[in-house]
């Protein structure tokens, strides 16, 4: 984290410490009520009360899926490269409401197969309705961005839903739900954005709201007005419950101001070429394999080394101060099967890393 994202998150513990969790909510009220909503907004194009914070992205991904109506036989357009825990819901789903899973199949590049999603969606040739189109925009494993803009256009001229995961994506590069066309989109203040854990958000478009169902309400998300009867906000709000972490929302609208300060633009350009700068060195050394896909790359690099398993590679970078992750099939099953890949190395360059700092992760795998 920045230190405004620090000092945000300590300054406001401090004060529920020293006057207690509601009377320090109560003095931070305005920054929450306007800032934090506004911020975000102000970083994906969107309006204020087309946003809800929620704890995580998982949480904001699920409070939109499953408040889509999918009906028994509806479709769900996914991409091979789907993040685990979605394709688990779908899955769930699929079980609880009788929707059908489909996937579209990649391109060439490794990106979802436009032209096979276009077919997907074809009213005079599709088989059943498809009642969402839900992909990752950046998966967790290969470095690829799926085209998310063009998926929204498809989408759109199919007049099917459209929920984008954009927890990889928001933070590293612009993301703008206009362009995009997306009708619901998740995201983590963590990862590229540089947040606290524990908080994300969801955005909704304001008029497909009341398309979807939020999945639970409380006295937050709903007003109880009649001895029998309650009425749902009318924003998007109505995904959030009461209780939140206060301290941790503060520290999203720092981070979300920082980014925005830096600008997205110029965030983008860093963080793709310490990435390329990376690709481009492992990719000298003997028996290292880089595995990223896609038309488009990203700021995750993923690499195999033909001599050490992915942990070993990771706990000996660690040993050299570098921070790297691994990646397994548990992960993203239907691309790593599809390419034969168990376990893979992913390193994540972000624009306050130099060059020198790449080139010594570079050196360091050399001499692994």
């Amino acid at each position: 984290m920045p230190r405004p994202v620090l000092q945000a998150v300590q300054d406001h513990l401090a004060r529920e410490a020293e006057i207690g969790g509601y009377e320090a909510a109560d003095a931070v009220e305005a920054a929450l009520e306007t800032g934090v909503y506004q911020s975000i907004a102000s970083l994906i194009n969107a309006a204020p009360a087309e946003v809800a914070v929620i704890e995580n992205a998982t949480r904001a991904w699920d409070m939109a899926f499953y408040g889509v109506r999918l009906q028994p036989g509806d479709r769900i357009l996914t991409a091979e490269a789907e993040y685990s825990s979605n394709v688990i819901a779908f899955f769930h789903q699929a079980q609880r409401r009788g929707a059908v899973v489909e996937t579209v199949p990649s391109d060439e590049t490794g990106q979802i197969d436009l032209k096979a999603l276009g077919r997907a969606l074809d009213v005079k040739k599709r088989k059943g309705r498809v009642g969402l189109v839900a992909v990752t925009h950046i998966p967790t494993n290969g470095g690829l961005v799926n085209p998310a803009v063009a998926i929204g256009k498809l989408a759109r001229a199919a007049g099917v839903p459209y929920l984008l995961d954009a927890c990889q994506s928001v933070g590293q590069m612009p993301v703008d739900v206009v362009e995009i066309g997306c009708d619901m989109l998740s995201a983590t203040g963590r990862k590229f954005l540089r947040g606290p854990r524990g908080t994300g958000f969801l955005f909704v478009r304001q008029d497909f709201l009341d398309s979807i169902d939020p999945p639970f309400l409380d006295n937050h998300a709903a007003t109880w007005v009649a001895p029998h009867r309650y009425a749902l906000r009318p924003d998007a709000r109505r995904f959030e419950n009461w209780e939140s972490f206060i301290a941790g929302k503060l520290g999203l609208k720092a981070a979300v101001d920082y980014a925005l300060g830096w600008g997205l633009e110029p965030i983008h350009a860093r963080t793709c070429g310490l990435a390329q700068r990376m690709r481009d060195g492992l990719a000298t050394i003997p028996g290292a394999r880089v595995l990223d896909i896609g038309r488009e790359k990203c700021g995750i690099v993923s690499f195999a080394l033909k001599s050490q398993p992915a942990e070993a590679v990771q706990q000996a970078l660690a040993a050299a101060r570098i921070n790297v992750s691994t990646s397994t099939v548990f992960g993203t099953r239907w691309d790593m099967e599809r390419r034969g890949i168990d376990k893979l190395v992913r390193a994540s360059p972000h624009y306050y890393n130099s060059e020198e700092e790449v080139d010594a992760m570079v050196e360091a795998v050399g001499r692994l």
